[in-house]
């Protein structure tokens, strides 16, 4: 899942290196916009759906943080 994140990342802003260790959010990597775009890419991927309550700065600042959100919401679909 973690390449799969990266992957969807570096097609959004492929400007920037999201296999270091900053928070993406905090550093500009993502704004709403990217975040909003990141969303849809993973509910349709991932066949989940991310809750509006989810959607906070600090599930969308590092990978690691991203495929916890999505895992998350594969629990609740269940």
């Amino acid at each position: 899942m973690e390449e799969k994140v990266l992957e969807m990342l570096k097609e959004i802003q492929p400007s920037f290196d999201f296999e270091v260790d900053v928070d993406f959010t905090e550093q500009g990597y993502l704004d709403s916009f990217d975040i909003i775009t990141l969303i849809a890419e993973l509910e349709d991927v991932f066949s989940v759906a991310i809750s509006p309550i989810e959607i906070l700065p600090e599930n969308f600042n590092s990978v690691d943080n991203i495929c916890t959100l999505v895992r998350k919401s594969k629990k609740k679909e269940l």
